[in-house]
């Protein structure tokens, strides 16, 4: 599938402004931005405490990072109102790769938890195990949910579903 279809391509991602690039991803924990739409936003500029993402004027520009700048602190990744900022830590331990994403459905997540990691077009990877739920009030019901998987999936896995609470 293609953006024209409804659901980016890993190719397509790399070809984002937003893409930080294999080196960064390699060397450290760092916000991945897979913005394709020219639309005036910039909340994630705003909120960047390193100031590593960029959109600048006019504020239709696509999103940029910065990843030498990027901390990966996360805190882009719920106040993007597309949904499409992720953090990827890809050397979370020996083998595994943590993703931070936003998620909006319910049921929530626990930590410790077992769930469905997804694809961009919302098809099951593999298991995941959730590491972290982060709720705040500011995020206006948007929850930030860290979740380790296979590294091997680390640059697909963009979703989860939760299959029950066992």
């Amino acid at each position: 599938m293609s953006r024209e279809d409804g659901a980016l391509e890993l190719r397509e991602v790399r070809a984002c402004p937003g893409w930080p690039g294999e080196g960064c991803l390699d060397s450290r924990k760092v916000a991945v931005l897979e913005c394709v739409e020219d639309i005036p936003c910039n909340p994630c500029e705003a909120v960047c405490p390193t100031g590593a993402i960029v959109v600048g004027a006019p504020i239709t520009n696509l999103p940029r990072i910065l990843g030498e700048k990027c901390t990966g602190c996360g805190l882009c990744v719920a106040v993007c109102p597309g949904l499409a900022i992720f953090v990827v830590d890809r050397n979370h331990a020996e083998g595994f790769a943590a993703i931070t994403l936003p998620y909006e459905l319910l049921p929530l997540p626990r930590a410790g938890e077992e769930v469905r990691a997804l694809d961009r077009e919302g098809r099951f990877l593999c298991l995941a195990k959730v590491l972290r739920v982060h709720e705040a009030r500011k995020y206006d019901r948007t929850r930030v949910v860290t979740v380790s998987v296979a590294r091997r999936f680390c640059d697909e896995a963009r979703g989860i579903e939760v299959v029950s609470h066992g």
